[in-house]
């Protein structure tokens, strides 16, 4: 089946990283949409910055909503519960399978409209050891939706290799480095955030690496 170029689905929660990959495909794809999961997260502020910026840029934007994880087990994430990075083990933070399933639903809605390639923002160098992050992970979900739906998927993972400093250099030379102002990372959804939790700190690290402000932080 011919690869069709023209169209793209970035997965967006609206975070410093889907941001950037959304910013990656505008450069790469004449039409790009957007999708979010309203998964019974902690918060609704990475929701609201998805929609602002899809909004800001004029983009489609869809919302999946969906309780599955919330009925799964406690995790810091659809729960309130203490955020723990041990040093041997997943973090708190972890939410079994949910790259999975919103690359599998990702690729259920691009089939019904006929677009082939998906954008994430999983990466493997700098993050929190989840293993649905891993490229091996992706790659074996990107043939296995092939398989599955008959559609040639190809699911593009722009930040893979990159440092968190890289993904800022990365964002600056794609010429929408004022997007990250938008953005939301901090797992408590506080505005400030709240400089603490293991995504500040981690986003944090990359703006210091790149020896640029944060946008997010400048904004009045």
């Amino acid at each position: 089946m011919k690869k069709n170029l023209k169209k793209a689905l970035v997965l967006h929660s609206g975070g410093q990283d889907s941001t950037t990959c959304l910013a990656w495909a505008l450069r790469k794809f004449k039409t790009v949409e957007t999708m979010s999961f309203d998964y019974g997260q902690r918060h609704r502020r990475e929701l609201s910055a998805a929609e602002k910026i899809a909004k800001h840029l004029g983009l489609e934007h869809a919302v999946i909503k969906t309780d599955i994880f919330s009925r799964l087990g406690a995790n810091a994430l659809t729960h309130r519960m203490k955020i723990k990075v041990p040093k041997k083990g997943l973090p708190t933070t972890f939410v079994p399978g949910r790259n999975i399933f919103f690359l599998t639903i990702a690729a259920a809605y691009a089939y019904s409209r006929g677009v082939e390639d998906i954008i994430t923002g999983v990466c493997q160098t700098d993050y929190s050891g989840y293993p649905d992050c891993r490229n091996e992970t992706i790659k074996s979900l990107e043939k296995t939706l092939s398989y599955g739906m008959e559609r040639e998927f190809k699911i593009h993972t722009p930040l893979m290799f990159l440092t968190k400093g890289q993904t800022v250099e990365l964002m600056e030379k794609l010429g929408h480095f004022d997007l990250l102002a938008l953005t939301h990372t901090c797992y408590e959804g506080t505005y400030p955030p709240c400089k603490k939790c293991p995504a500040c700190l981690l986003r944090a690290k990359g703006f210091k690496e790149a020896e640029r402000p944060d946008p997010l932080l400048e904004k009045k």
